[in-house]
């Protein structure tokens, strides 16, 4: 089975457009080396894909015939992705926040201020 259709049976993208282009980017890797989107996968491949700012570790356990519900996809992959990738996903999220929300309008004397500052220190 090629490998966008098993990214797409196994639900990891919404379409399999999305998975041949997430290929022809690089990234995707079979078993260590970037993968095109015709490449055959078999089971035991050890897949990496990096999508969402997170590298997902896959095992393929089995070849699905066509896509599968949500609750029958660990029959074909086992999940090695480590913990800590999705923590850094949520720090990233804490880093966006700013003291002022955007679209708020132009900034304060105090903003403006601190931003002239930063510029001198430069």
């Amino acid at each position: 089975m090629r490998i966008d259709k098993y990214l797409w049976c196994v639900r990891y993208y919404k379409t399999r457009n999305m998975a041949t282009q997430a290929c022809k980017k690089g990234q995707i890797k079979i078993n260590g080396s970037v993968a095109k989107p015709s490449r055959e996968v078999y089971p035991t491949d050890q897949i990496e894909l990096r999508k969402d700012q997170i590298t997902y570790q896959l095992t393929v356990n089995d070849l699905p015939p066509n896509r599968v519900g949500a609750k029958l996809v660990d029959i074909y992959r086992t999940d090695t992705t480590p913990k800590d990738a999705f923590a850094a996903k949520e720090l990233l999220k804490f880093s966006k926040d700013y003291y002022r929300k955007k679209g708020t309008g132009r900034p304060t004397k105090k903003d403006r201020r601190d931003i002239d500052s930063f510029y001198e220190e430069e």
